[in-house]
Order: structure tokens, then C-alpha cells, then sequence
């Protein structure tokens, strides 16, 4: 769906006819992946107030942003009384600006990208931050349909069934069919009350085996009863993407039930990057979520990407209750050969990290770690940070 109206209506436990173009339900029933175009995100000045963040561990601080300089006087007298024409949103509606520092406590600063349709290993040897996924560059991300799990204290969810067909590996062989999806977690939680949370995520190409759906990390800011969910990190997902690289996305549950990739009720604030895109391996990435004013804003490395409004849970979602950061496979058998992080048994000092926990106006981080699968492990370092991932069963 187009604009920041995309929004689920699915029961969780009763099976029913999906509605025409839905995503996956929670008792298993997917929609064919569909495509269309999100309204182009509109760029503001950037400007507001930032929350509180605990003590700051990560990369050094960035060169901050020039003022910028004064407006001409207009030729024609009479334009210099004309009114400031408002920026406003795909609703018509005026438009938010985002708080003047990134959850990380630095001034935003625009990212580098590297040519559009560049592959993860050529955006990391350029020394770029981000590349448009297809040559076309447009800022404008689409929607996908696939499967997305989630882990609350109000409940794991482990397994349902999906319609959607996950395409095999080019030149490996045939994709399997529809039907059960099982989902791995390594995971650190917290619970509190907060404006939000941010974290350095270790950003790799692990294996994803012919059959399974996704392998990704990310950071997840829930409401206390894990109802309500806001999302971002990097996934490597066939279905999404269309390819073996990881890739930027974005996602929110209402009342349980799951939207979209990218584009559902996301909107676009950057003028660099986009949900889709495709990100570097190699390294450590910030991203961050924080609620300011009246949406929860969505952070990657050196800027706001965009927002989710309050409007998609009718105004009842402004602050979290659980804070999760974690790495998430989705497989068709219970015992995959997907790699979760980098591949690397969080036993090993070489293996994928979550660090630098921090919380925006919430308490002090002491992340609980556990895994949730036989087959891939978590391991804490320090309260704010831990190791992940593994090889899964093969």
C-alpha cells in the first residue's frame, strides 16, 4: 500500500480468507509477493530535541553540519512577502522534522553512496555507506510480502505456514514449495519503559540455503504487552531483494499482526537512502529507533532515513515497553542450514555482534541474552553487548 495507511487486519489464531494483496497472517496464510510504489519522501530541515542515550562506546564522533547560510533577498519585492510555502507529508498534512541530533547523541551528516546497483563487497571497497538496490536509484521503496517473526514476553512466535515460495540460489536448483516457515532467534531483551534504543549491528552476507527464507539482525522497540512493534536492520531474503546481499529494511506490527517490508506505512525522509537498499559487509553499522513529536523515527549510521506515524496505531503506540535486538532466521525445516550473523558460532571472538546498547529516555541497558533455537547461540560480553549467529544444523 502507497503512503502511511498500509495496515494488517488479520486474526492471529483463526484461519479466515485473507483480504485481497495481504501480507502473512500468523495462522500461516500469505499473499503473493506483491510490488508497488511508496510516495516519495519529502526532506525537511532538520531540527527538534533529542532524548537521553547512555554512555556512548562506538565509532568516533562525525564532522557535524555546516549552518546554513542566509536566503537571498528576492528580485521581485513582492515575493519577499509572500508566505513560506509548508512541507507537508503524502497525506497533505505538515510534514515532521526529526530531533536535531541522531539517537546516538551526533549531528546528522549525509551518507555516502556508492553507484546504484553496486553489490555489498563493491559498496565496502568504495568506503561507502549505502547503494540503491537497482540501477534506476529511486528514493521511492516497495513493498514486499514475506514471512517475519517476532519474539515477546507475550509469546514466541515459532512457526507458521506461507504461500510464499522462496527462490532457490541462482543455478542451485529448484525452490521449494509452499508451506511451513521456522523461525530461529538469538536475542537480547529488555524491559522498561523508553523513547527508544539504538545499537552498532555487525553487517555480514551469511549463507541463506536454497529452500529457507530469510537470515537477518535487527533492533525491535515493542509496546510492554509485545503487541506493537516497530523494526529496522539488515536482511539477506530472496523474496524481498532478490538477491544474496543484505539489505536495509524497515517493519511494523499492529495489534499482532504483521504489515510489510519497506514500504507500509513508512515514509521516506532522506534524500540518500531508503529502506531496500543495499549495505556493506564488514564492519559495524549504527541504527537506531526513537518516538519524537508524533512518529517513531527510523536511524541508519549517519542519518534519519524516515518515519512511521503514531496514525498507524491510531495514536495509541508512543513509547516502548520492550526493547529487543537480535538475529532472525527464517527456515522451511526446524533444523536449517541458514547462517544466522556472520556465520560464526557466538562462542568464537570472530563471531557476529550486537553492541553499544544504548537507551533513548529509558533505564540503564543490561541486556538479557538467550537463544531460542538449538542451532545458533548468544553469548554476553557486557551488559550492553553480546556475540551471535551460527552455521544452524549443517
Amino acid at each position: 500500500m502507497v503512503g502511511g495507511a498500509c495496515e494488517s487486519r488479520r486474526p492471529e489464531v483463526a484461519p479466515r480468507p485473507p483480504p485481497p494483496n495481504s501480507p502473512i497472517n500468523e495462522d500461516g496464510h500469505v499473499s503473493n509477493s506483491r510490488r508497488g510504489l511508496l510516495a516519495a519522501g519529502l526532506a525537511t530541515a532538520v531540527v527538534g530535541a533529542m532524548g537521553i542515550v547512555w554512555t556512548l562506546n562506538a565509532e568516533a564522533d562525525e564532522t557535524p553540519v555546516p549552518p546554513a547560510p542566509a536566503a537571498a533577498r528576492p528580485a521581485d519585492p513582492a515575493a519577499a512577502t509572500a508566505p513560506e510555502t509548508l512541507k507537508t507529508d503524502a497525506a497533505g498534512d505538515p510534514a515532521p522534522t526529526p530531533p536535531k541530533l541522531l539517537p546516538w547523541g551526533e549531528r546528522p551528516t549525509k551518507l555516502k553512496r556508492a553507484r546504484a546497483g553496486a553489490s555489498s563487497a563493491a559498496i565496502a571497497a568504495a568506503g561507502a555507506d549505502v547503494a540503491a538496490a537497482d540501477t534506476s536509484g529511486s528514493l521511492e521503496p516497495v513493498p514486499e510480502y514475506a514471512p517475519k517473526g517476532r519474539n515477546s514476553r507475550a509469546g514466541i512466535l515459532r512457526k507458521a505456514r506461507t504461500s510464499i515460495v522462496p527462490p532457490a540460489p541462482p543455478t542451485r536448483g529448484k525452490a521449494a514449495v509452499p508451506g511451513e516457515v521456522f523461525f530461529h532467534y538469538a536475542v537480547g531483551t529488555q524491559t522498561g519503559e523508553t523513547d527508544g534504543t539504538w545499537a552498532n549491528l555487525t553487517i555480514a552476507k551469511p549463507h541463506l540455503a536454497q529452500g529457507d527464507f530469510h537470515t537477518l539482525t535487527e533492533i525491535a522497540v515493542q509496546s510492554a504487552d509485545g503487541r506493537q512493534i516497530v523494526e529496522v536492520g539488515w536482511t539477506v531474503d530472496r523474496t524481498v531483494n532478490g538477491d544474496d546481499d543484505p539489505h536495509l529494511f524497515v517493519f511494523y506490527w499492529k495489534d499482532r499482526q504483521p504489515s510489510c517490508y519497506n514500504a507500509c506505512g513508512f515514509q521516506v525522509y532522506s534524500a540518500t537512502v531508503k529502506p531496500g537498499d543495499t549495505l556493506p559487509t564488514g564492519g559495524q553499522k549504527r541504527f537506531g529507533i526513537q518516538h519524537s513529536g508524533n512518529v517513531w523515527w527510523i536511524a541508519y549510521d549517519s542519518e534519519w532515513i524516515g518515519y512511521f506515524p503514531d496514525t498507524l496505531w491510531n495514536g495509541t503506540y508512543t513509547r516502548g515497553g520492550l526493547t529487543q535486538w537480535f538475529g532472525e532466521v527464517a527456515a522451511s525445516s526446524a533444523a536449517p542450514c541458514t547462517d544466522m550473523g556472520n556465520g560464526i558460532a557466538a562462542t568464537e571472538g570472530n563471531a557476529g555482534r550486537i553492541g553499544s546498547i544504548s537507551m533513548t529516555n529509558g533505564p540503564e541497558p543490561v541486556a538479557s541474552v538467550r537463544s531460542t533455537s538449538d542451532h545458533y547461540s548468544a553469548v554476553a560480553l557486557s551488559d550492553r553487548t553480546f556475540r551471535y549467529g551460527g552455521a544452524g544444523a549443517c
